[in-house]
C-alpha cells in the first residue's frame, strides 16, 4: 500500500509531464493553428486556417451542409464528436470522425457534417 506522500509525489510528477507535454504540443502548433477554445470549428483551408465555421455541438443528429468545404477541424468538447462526409446531405464514401479532443487537416474535403456522441 502507497503512502500519502509516495502518491502525492506521484501525482505531482504525472502533473508535471503532463504540463510538459501539452506546452510541447503548444508550442509545435501554436505558428500553425488557432489557439484551443471550447466548441467545434471547421475551416476552410488546411492548419485551422481561412473563413471558419462554428458547429452547434449540441445539435446532435442533425446533417448540415455547408456552403464551403471544410479543409480542417478543431473539436473541443468532453461529449461530443463530428462526423465529416464527402458530400452534401451527409453522404459519400468514407466519413470521417474527429473525436471529442481533435486539432486536424482532413484526408479529403468535406461538404456536410452531424454531431455524434462522443
Amino acid at each position: 500500500m502507497l503512502t500519502s506522500r509516495a502518491k502525492l509525489r506521484g501525482a505531482v510528477v504525472v502533473s508535471a509531464m503532463t504540463v510538459a507535454l501539452i506546452g510541447a504540443g503548444t508550442a509545435a502548433n501554436a505558428a500553425d493553428w488557432p489557439p484551443l477554445k471550447e466548441g467545434a470549428y471547421l475551416y476552410s483551408g488546411t492548419h485551422g486556417t481561412g473563413p471558419a465555421s462554428a458547429v452547434d455541438l449540441g445539435d446532435f443528429g442533425t446533417c448540415h451542409t455547408l456552403a464551403t468545404a471544410a479543409r480542417s477541424i478543431q473539436v473541443v468538447s468532453g461529449s461530443a464528436s463530428v462526423v465529416l462526409y464527402p458530400g452534401a446531405g451527409c453522404t459519400g464514401a468514407n466519413p470521417w470522425a474527429s473525436g471529442s479532443l481533435a486539432q486536424s487537416d482532413l484526408p479529403r474535403a468535406a461538404l456536410s457534417y452531424r454531431v455524434v456522441s462522443a
